[in-house]
């Protein structure tokens, strides 16, 4: 395991771009059903025929967020082991980690782990209510880690990234942990 420390990127990171790589085996299939009034919703993991590649380009430090917050994951030898931006959104008083990514030489090693426990601290330090982020539900392995730190599903949009989140089994899922 490499030994890393978390610091805190400053504001000349603002508009620089990465692109995220993770590949997944499956998504999250969400069942919804009606009987008698009654609305009922169900995840199923489902696979597909063969292990599936994504990636995002994420910009750093948006200007639609409040007071963004980017820290790092660094390595002895000054690697960037893994990135963490927050943001308070003030208006509900929840921590929003709005991207986590650990590089792919790191994974595996703790890294997340510690980026999450750093989010956590922040989180509470700033007298947050609870935490949020969002994945989708095509990210089986990011969803199997948030729920390792104790995060939950609260909700999901059908329709947040396109008319055809569903048929592309790419849906936002919003993932919460109570401070």
């Amino acid at each position: 395991m490499a030994a890393f420390q978390i610091v805190q990127l400053d504001r000349t990171w603002k508009g620089r771009t990465r692109l995220f790589r993770y590949w997944t085996e499956g998504y999250l299939d969400i069942q919804m059903t009606e009987r008698q009034g009654i609305s009922q919703i169900s995840f199923c993991t489902r696979l597909f025929p063969k292990p599936v590649e994504k990636e995002l380009e994420v910009s750093w430090m948006q200007d639609f967020l409040h007071d963004p917050q980017l820290f790092a994951a660094v390595t002895e030898r000054e690697e960037l082991a893994g990135y963490l931006e927050l943001n308070l959104e003030r208006w509900n008083n929840r921590m929003r980690v709005t991207n986590l990514f650990v590089e792919e030489p790191f994974r595996g090693q703790g890294v997340g782990s510690a980026l999450m426990a750093h989010a956590f601290s922040v989180a509470k330090n700033a007298g947050a209510r609870m935490m949020v982020l969002e994945t989708q539900s095509c990210n089986l392995p990011a969803i199997r880690f948030y729920q390792s730190q104790g995060y939950a599903i609260g909700g999901f949009d059908l329709f947040h990234y396109s008319n055809e989140d569903s048929q592309n089994h790419e849906v936002r899922i919003e993932m919460m942990r109570f401070l």
